[in-house]
């Protein structure tokens, strides 16, 4: 998709018959409330820019909810063990006594909480940490590639 959003400006460019300059060869126009004239390869830059942005913000649209369950689940599985313990505290005051029996269904309640926030968390922080990752190389390789396909512009096309 950068490439084709590249190639699409690059021809609305060589159509339009505007002289063609690269960006070092801008000047300053004393006449532009911006100040900075702006042609030849600019455009496509700032296509290619945006087109990158875009990419980049649909490969990072859920990755947030990935961090999201990383952070919190350790914090309902603690939740859980502290409401398991209180169940077994509990029986132990209805009871009068701390047997096994008493304690080790609320024990269990925690236990399980505890194994299933972190059975949430861990998957969770591992798949975060592997997406970012491959998202930061896309990245790289995308930038790259505007790069490249910039160079070849203004050594094959523009000069």
């Amino acid at each position: 998709r950068v490439f084709r959003i590249g190639y699409i400006e690059l021809k609305k460019l060589t159509k339009s018959g505007v002289p063609i300059k690269s960006s070092q060869a801008s000047e300053v126009d004393p006449h532009s409330s911006i100040g900075t004239k702006f042609t030849g390869t600019d455009n496509i830059k700032r296509a290619l820019r945006r087109a990158i942005n875009t990419e980049i913000a649909g490969m990072t649209q859920m990755v947030p909810f990935l961090a999201t369950t990383g952070n919190t689940a350790p914090f309902i599985g603690l939740f859980g063990t502290v409401w398991g313990i209180m169940n077994s505290f509990h029986s132990i005051g209805l009871r009068g006594s701390a047997s096994l029996a008493v304690v080790a269904p609320g024990i269990s309640e925690a236990l399980i909480a505890t194994a299933a926030g972190l059975a949430a968390a861990i998957p969770a922080v591992i798949a975060f940490n592997y997406f970012m990752q491959k998202i930061r190389v896309l990245e790289t390789e995308l930038q790259s590639f505007s790069a490249d396909f910039l160079n070849i512009i203004e050594r094959d096309i523009f000069m």
